[in-house]
């Protein structure tokens, strides 16, 4: 499967800062007044940061999309220098990339490069410090026991931070072999227990077919899933209007393009929150 990246031409780089706000995943900083991309793993190839540049620096390559490896993205971020491979190993602790982190840090130790000394310099633009939008920032939950819940308050299913589908890290620990909830944005609202009935155990993405751009994305990142986080099995939540099937699609997709097989469920939702239909069909 081929892949779109970003890349940086460094000679054309003036370090403005106007890319590093429109990347929403976090994965550009300016460090030593140029733009760096901190993270092969987040970069989902969009072009937003793109139109941004005025000098015309980035640009958007494919590439064949192999399997992510930490140790090969090191031998890139090491070029860089010592404040690059700060941004990259806080980048990791901040999305919570913890077995990355730790294979980045043997690559650094096997070759003898010091694993600190260095901050990312530079302005991170308005949404934060530099490892990233806050909201886009991994985090993994803990739900509440199951044997504590308040009257009006059940207990929250919700094992990972975010759920967005643009904003996932679809090698994101809390998708490694994980039973995988695919939920369109209204499904939540209409179900009165969806927490307990259906997101009990899973991981959550969430997305919408008809409003949200760049579909191809979320059939790449699904597809990912499947191939290199290995996922066990891929439920699909649609309420039961039309344009919900293209949630769907966008799985077989995704499905069809893997090289792994993964079971599909369909569940479908009335509109006063029944399920209508439960029911393998992948």
């Amino acid at each position: 499967m081929v892949r779109d990246i970003i890349e940086i031409d460094e000679d054309l780089c003036v370090g403005c800062g106007n890319c590093v706000p429109n990347c929403h995943q976090g994965a550009l900083q300016i460090i030593d007044g140029k733009a760096r991309l901190i993270s092969d793993l987040m970069c989902e190839g969009i072009g937003v940061c793109v139109g941004h540049c005025p000098t015309g620096a980035m640009t958007v390559e494919k590439r064949e999309a192999a399997p992510y490896d930490e140790r090969k993205v090191m031998e890139k971020i090491c070029a860089g220098g010592p404040n690059v491979i700060a941004a990259h190993l806080e980048h990791l602790r901040l999305h919570n990339q913890t077995s990355y982190l730790a294979e980045a840090i043997d690559y650094l130790e096997e070759h003898g490069i010091a694993t600190g000394g260095g901050t990312a310099g530079g302005d991170a633009g308005e949404c934060g410090d530099g490892g990233g939008c806050p909201g886009s920032r991994a985090r993994t939950l803990h739900p509440s026991p199951a044997a504590t819940p308040v009257a009006d308050h059940p207990p929250s299913e919700l094992r990972q931070w975010p759920v967005q589908l643009h904003l996932v890290n679809p090698l994101s620990d809390a998708f490694r072999e994980a039973d995988v909830l695919l939920a369109a944005d209204c499904t939540a609202f209409a179900m009165g227990g969806f927490h307990r009935r259906l997101l009990r155990g899973k991981a959550l993405a969430i997305g919408c077919p008809k409003l949200d751009d760049n579909l191809e994305t979320y059939v790449e990142k699904l597809t990912r899933m499947i191939d290199e986080a290995r996922i066990n099995t891929l439920t699909v939540v649609m309420m039961e209007v039309p344009c919900c099937g293209g949630l769907l699609q966008v799985a077989q997709a995704a499905a069809s393009a893997a090289d792994r097989h993964v079971p599909i469920k369909r569940v479908i939702l009335s509109l006063d929150g029944r399920i209508d239909e439960e029911s393998w069909v992948g």
